[in-house]
């Protein structure tokens, strides 16, 4: 049963310009006040812009889904969550939903500054709906998950935004609002709290609750969401399975990228102690293609000058996909080495990735501990899919795709 039909929707904002400096002052404005009054003779130096926020949004999210929606800064992501929480009007197409929906857009979003921790649980009940008895009920979970015994009756304009997101996801969890609408809500709070926070909302999803969830934090999302929409510039790219669709967008926000190199150490990146001069990776390519798949077998080579006397150093190579995981982390043998350049190379085998996108950063160490340089995301590259006639539904799971050997045979046949 859909629970939220969302049919064409489109919001403009209209941005005005207005030629040289400016400014909001009280004279300011009185001054064009009056110049509107007689005929506004400054309107030839105005000009409007129309922004859409969204265009042309079409989706519909079955009861119980757990929907992620990702995209870059200014994509309408948020402008869509408004959208649905009815905080702002669409300015074409219509939003059908069935049931009563929780919001934590922002910090601090719903609470009146002035009213105290105790004073807006209640008024967060009250705005989705709920009655008191309700609210009641659930009132010292909410308080307890929270974290905020000691700072109940203190007003929230006092609290940390840390406070202010931990009480304003408590509400939005804990009461019975069959839509949870959440933006964010992970970006402020430690650890312990964003675990916590992944936990219940598994378990609000486990009860049938429905929930969208915008966040940066994509591993976050894979680890939650069962579908995924795409945004990019007001529009809606792709939607479907979270694995296809993060797939996607990564690949398309990330530049296919295997090989680095600088010509001298003075343009290198780098230190005193050391600069890299070359990294590579150079892939086997199978029957003649073009492109790596999960059966391409890999080198990673590398060169880097010391410019110390003597160190005993090693490279270290970290192996991470786009969200940020470490798949592994491997390193050569540490050994003495004067001044010059140094090169090394590493054997990635085939049947080891799975499809995907991944970076390589590496690390030049000394004595083992010490490190001297670290180069982030150093090459950027994509492992296809090649499924050798097998029958999957979807994406493969994990990151790795190896072939082990694997044995199974009957021990003894039944009568």
């Amino acid at each position: 049963m859909s629970v939220i039909i969302v049919e064409n929707v489109s919001k403009k904002y209209v941005i005005d310009h207005k030629k040289g400096k400016g400014s909001n002052t009280l004279r300011d404005l009185l001054a064009e006040n009056v110049r509107q009054f007689f005929g506004d003779k400054e309107k030839k130096n105005a000009t409007q812009e129309e922004f859409w926020a969204l265009r042309d949004v079409n989706f519909e999210i079955e009861q119980g889904d757990r929907i992620g929606i990702v995209g870059h800064n200014g994509a309408g992501k948020s402008t869509l969550l408004k959208v649905l929480s009815k905080i702002i009007e669409p300015t074409s197409g219509s939003v059908r939903i069935r049931g009563r929906v929780a919001s934590l857009l922002e910090v601090g979003a719903g609470f009146h500054p002035e009213l105290t921790g105790r004073e807006n649980i209640y008024l967060n009940g009250a705005l989705i709906g709920m009655s008191r008895s309700e609210i009641r009920a659930q009132f010292d979970a909410i308080v307890q998950f929270a974290g905020i015994e000691k700072f109940l009756d203190t007003p929230v304009k006092r609290y940390s935004s840390g406070m202010y997101v931990r009480l304003g996801f408590a509400i939005s969890s804990h009461l019975n609002a069959e839509i949870m609408i959440l933006d964010e809500v992970l970006a402020v709070g430690d650890a312990e709290f964003q675990r916590k926070s992944l936990a219940k909302m598994r378990e609000n999803a486990d009860s049938g609750r429905t929930i969208l969830f915008v966040s940066h934090n994509l591993t976050a999302v894979q680890a939650f969401c069962n579908k995924t929409l795409y945004f990019e510039k007001g529009r809606l790219i792709e939607q479907g399975e979270t694995n296809q669709i993060i797939t996607s967008y990564l690949s398309k926000i990330s530049q296919y990228r295997p090989l680095r190199q600088w010509d001298t150490p003075e343009e290198a990146p780098g230190n005193d102690l050391v600069r890299v001069k070359h990294i590579e990776l150079i892939p086997d390519y199978q029957e003649e293609l073009t492109h790596i798949d999960v059966r391409t077998p890999m080198r990673f080579r590398f060169e880097f000058w010391n410019r110390m006397d003597r160190a005993n150093l090693n490279l270290s190579m970290h192996l991470n996909s786009l969200t940020g995981e470490c798949i592994f982390n491997v390193g050569s043998r540490s050994q003495p080495y004067g001044k010059g350049l140094i090169v090394g190379e590493c054997q990635i085998p085939g049947y080891f990735l799975n499809d995907g996108s991944y970076t390589i950063s590496i690390m030049i160490v000394k004595d083992t501990v010490t490190p001297l340089f670290t180069l982030e995301e150093g090459i950027t590259f994509e492992v296809k899919d090649y499924h050798e006639g097998i029958l999957v539904d979807g994406k493969w799971p994990g990151y790795l795709r190896p072939q082990f050997p694997f044995t199974m045979g009957m021990v003894e046949p039944s009568t």
